[in-house]
């Protein structure tokens, strides 16, 4: 039984690293910010997702209504906004 916990422990934490987004470059950084900001929002903290898809996100961006999450695709279009 031990072994077989320690096995799917070990599984669950490969995978996890697996999907954990990276850095974004001061350039995308920037249009980010400017998309963010073009919505009356600002601040927030910039990833990009590794799953190959392109996707950006701006988390806990400030706004007037309160802190909200930002999906932009890999063209800086926002798909999706979401009460954080």
């Amino acid at each position: 039984m031990r072994l077989i916990l320690s096995t799917i422990a070990a599984v669950g934490l490969c995978c996890s690293a697996a999907f954990a987004d990276e850095k974004v470059t001061d350039d995308e950084a920037a249009k980010l910010k400017e998309i963010v900001a073009a919505w009356g929002c600002e601040g927030g903290t910039f990833e990009k997702e590794t799953e190959g898809t392109g996707v950006y996100e701006a988390e806990d961006v400030k706004c007037k209504s309160g802190n909200y999450d930002f999906r932009v695709d890999k063209n800086f279009k926002v798909f999706a906004i979401t009460v954080d």
